[in-house]
C-alpha cells in the first residue's frame, strides 16, 4: 500500500513553433507554414559578457529555438515552470527533469522525475511524481508541492496502459539491486510485482524501467540491468522471466495490434549516449523483428494505424515508425532542444471534453540543459501523416 512503497524497493510544408513561455500558453495555431520565431533578450547578453558558461546553461534561452512540424500540425507549451535549476539569479524556464510521462483516461498527466539510474554517488535521491490536471500548469518552487502525487520514490518511472485505464510505476534501489513494479489506479499506488526476494532466491526485478500491458492484461517490464523483458499475468505472477532477451531494454509500448515494441539502448551504457540503439517489434506469439537500428529511444507511444512514435534525443526529433519499418517525420528541434518521453492522450469522453483527445505530449529538454524540461502539446492530423510519406 502507499505507506509501504519505499520498503519494497529499499528493502513536406513545415510549421515552426518557438519553445517559449508566455501567460496563457504559447500557441502556434494558424502559423503553418510561416516560421514563428521567439525573440531573445539580447540586451542582457550584451550587458553581461562576463557570464560564465555554467550560468548561461541555466539562463533563459537566447537562441531562436524552434519545433519544426509538418503542415497542419501545431505545438504549444503545456506544462512549464519558473524558479527551478541553477542559482537564484539565473534560474531558467521549465520544471525539474521529467523523462517519463503518462496520461490517464481523465486527461490527467503524470510526470516522473529523474533519479540515480546511471551514476554513482553517496546521496539519497527520492522524488515524487507530479500529477497535472487536464489543461496544463505552470509550476514554481512555492507551488510545486501542490502537484506531488504519492510518496517519494527511488528512480521512479511512469508508463501508461491501454486507454489510460491503468498506469504503472517502476522503481529500484541501485545499490541493493532490487526493483519494484507498482500499479497506479484511481489515485492509489498498489504493489504489483518485484520487491525484496525470499532468502536464497534472486530478485524478480533488478532495474525495471519501461512497462506496458497487452489486451489480455499481461504486463511487460524492461529490466535493463539483466537485459530481459519480463512478462507477468494480470495478477502480477511471473509468466516468463526472460520473455525477450535484448541488450539494455528500456522503453516499451504495445500497439493497437497487440505487438510489443521494445526500445533498447544497445551499446549505450547511459541513454544520453549515442548508441546505436535498437527498436524491436514482437508479435503476440513471441516472434521478434528488428525494425530500426541506430536511434536510442527516449520514449515510445503507439499512434494511429498501428504506428509507434519515437523520441530521439540524439537526433533532436520525434518520428513515427510503421509496422513495415517506414519512418514518418513529425517534429525536429533546434538550438539544443531535444525530446525525451512522449505519450498520446487517450480518446475518452473526458479527454474529448477537455479538447485533448489524440494529442501528443512530449517532454522537451531546453537548450541542452537536461535538468530543465517543458511539456509540449502537439496537435494535428496524425492519422493522415502516414499517407504523406
Amino acid at each position: 500500500m502507499i505507506g509501504s512503497i519505499r520498503d519494497h524497493a529499499t528493502g513536406g510544408k513545415q510549421s515552426r513553433t518557438p519553445l517559449t513561455v508566455r501567460p496563457g500558453w504559447l500557441d502556434s495555431a494558424g502559423a503553418a507554414p510561416r516560421a514563428a520565431r521567439m525573440t531573445t533578450n539580447r540586451a542582457l547578453r550584451h550587458l553581461r559578457p562576463w557570464l560564465t558558461l555554467a550560468a548561461a546553461l541555466v539562463a533563459p534561452a537566447t537562441a531562436q529555438a524552434e519545433i519544426v512540424l509538418p503542415a497542419g500540425f501545431t505545438a504549444r507549451v503545456y506544462v512549464t515552470g519558473d524558479g527551478f535549476g541553477g542559482s537564484t539569479e539565473l534560474r531558467g524556464r521549465g520544471i525539474p527533469t521529467t523523462p517519463t510521462l503518462a496520461v490517464d483516461q481523465t486527461g490527467a498527466l503524470y510526470l516522473a522525475r529523474s533519479g540515480r539510474r546511471y551514476s554513482g554517488g553517496e546521496f539519497d535521491y527520492l522524488t515524487s511524481i507530479y500529477r497535472i490536471k487536464a489543461g496544463g500548469a505552470q509550476l514554481t518552487a512555492a507551488t510545486e508541492a501542490r502537484y506531488f502525487h504519492g510518496p517519494p520514490l527511488h528512480n521512479a518511472q511512469v508508463s501508461g496502459g491501454r486507454g489510460g485505464r491503468e498506469l504503472f510505476v517502476t522503481t529500484f534501489d541501485r545499490d541493493r539491486r532490487v526493483g519494484v513494479l507498482y500499479r497506479l489506479i484511481d489515485g492509489r499506488i498498489l504493489f504489483f510485482a518485484g520487491g525484496t526476494p525470499d532468502p536464497g532466491t534472486p530478485p524478480v526485478l533488478v532495474q525495471p524501467e519501461g512497462a506496458a500491458v497487452d489486451s489480455a492484461g499481461n504486463v511487460y517490464v524492461a529490466d535493463r540491468d539483466r537485459g530481459v523483458v519480463v512478462r507477468f499475468d494480470p495478477t502480477g505472477r511471473v509468466l516468463d522471466p526472460s520473455y525477450l532477451r535484448v541488450t539494455r531494454p528500456r522503453t516499451l509500448t504495445v500497439d493497437d495490434t497487440d505487438h510489443l515494441w521494445v526500445g533498447s539502448d544497445g551499446s549505450a551504457e547511459a541513454p544520453w549516449q549515442a548508441g546505436p540503439g535498437e527498436l524491436w517489434r514482437v508479435a503476440p506469439g513471441g516472434e521478434r523483428r528488428l525494425i530500426v537500428e541506430g536511434p536510442v529511444s527516449q520514449g515510445l507511444s503507439p499512434g494511429p494505424g498501428g504506428s509507434v512514435f519515437v523520441a530521439d534525443r540524439q537526433g533532436n526529433e520525434i518520428f513515427g515508425v510503421t509496422a513495415d519499418g517506414n519512418r514518418l517525420s513529425l517534429a525536429r528541434f533546434t538550438d539544443g532542444d531535444a525530446p525525451r518521453g512522449l505519450v498520446f492522450v487517450p480518446d475518452t469522453a473526458e479527454t474529448r471534453a477537455a479538447g485533448l483527445a489524440g494529442d501528443l505530449l512530449a517532454s522537451v529538454i531546453r537548450t541542452g540543459v537536461f535538468q530543465l524540461n517543458q511539456i509540449v502539446r502537439i496537435s494535428g492530423p496524425f492519422s493522415e501523416l502516414a499517407r504523406r510519406r
